[in-house]
């Protein structure tokens, strides 16, 4: 399931000269399947504006570009949203927020009835229950708890779970580890970027986190002022350290070692992967780090 962004742009309040807001400018990009995509860009670049167009929450506007997300085409008055949102998931920012259920089946349940109301109640039991395995909790141990009786972590797998019992093919996660501590990130991650094994074919993260970006991310997308001021893969996005830069971010620390290590002199070839940095770095020494 591809998607295709050709010159996108989104104003708010597009009517007023006042209050107009350019938030997308021309926005050009293709993810394909099996890409995990990092989109980054400071507070207000037009990240969350562009992510939110991906499922429709926010309508592209007339004479504004195009957009298509496998077969919807979104410019399209047409366009069967209902049945584009259960192929692409989206978990906001803090998605334990938005659990609401009376227990951890019923609130897992909720978005598999909105998408297909044919479903028989055992074909839901079993989506269900699948889910909730998937994001790694024991069904039997929490499916008739109150969500709000879990701990932050459980809360957010649940509300994951949520999401991926219509099973969508692109997951899109805004600032998925925020809250988390170092560990709980760890574990959030792989279960995240497990997901490529299943039936999520393509995972977009929009993140602050530059360290998070490199270690997980085959592709990144730079926005500045509601533009893409780089696009590509990984290592290459990150290599354009004065772009990168210019944006307002932080470069990756790995990213920031091979820097220092070539203004010394030596060259290493890393994936900016800490495992990839590692064994590139003990290559150059000779197998000693």
């Amino acid at each position: 399931m591809q998607i295709d962004a050709k010159n996108l742009s989104f104003s708010y309040n597009p009517k007023s000269s006042d209050l107009k807001v350019n938030a997308l400018k021309n926005v050009t990009l293709s993810v394909e399947e099996g890409d995990f995509l990092g989109i980054i860009g400071q507070t207000g670049s037009g990240k969350t504006t562009f992510v939110r167009h991906l499922n429709g929450l926010i309508k592209v506007q007339k004479d504004s570009g195009k957009l298509t997300v496998g077969e919807f085409d979104l410019t399209d008055k047409k366009c069967q949203f209902k049945k584009l949102r259960a192929k692409v998931g989206m978990i906001l920012q803090f998605p334990e927020y938005q659990l609401f259920a009376e227990t951890v089946k019923s609130d897992v349940a909720f978005g598999l009835k909105n998408f297909f109301p044919e479903k028989t109640q055992e074909e839901i039991d079993v989506a269900v229950k699948q889910a909730i395995e998937l994001v790694g909790l024991n069904y039997n141990e929490v499916a008739d708890k109150s969500p709000f009786e879990l701990s932050g972590g459980q809360k957010r797998r649940v509300a994951i779970a949520g999401v991926l019992v219509s099973k969508p093919e692109i997951l899109v996660l805004d600032e998925p580890v925020a809250g988390l501590d170092p560990k709980g990130k760890r574990e959030f991650l792989e279960l995240i970027n497990n997901l490529r094994k299943t039936f999520v074919k393509v995972i977009i993260i929009v993140s602050h986190d530059m360290n998070l970006v490199a270690e997980y991310c085959n592709k990144v997308a730079v926005f500045k002022d509601g533009e893409i001021v780089l696009f590509g893969d990984t290592e290459k996005v990150f290599s354009d350290s004065e772009k990168v830069i210019g944006a307002g971010l932080n470069l990756p620390l790995t990213a920031e070692l091979t820097m220092l290590l070539s203004e010394k002199g030596t060259e290493i070839n890393s994936d900016l992967t800490v495992e990839g940095f590692a064994k590139a770095l003990a290559e150059k020494l000779g197998g000693k780090v």
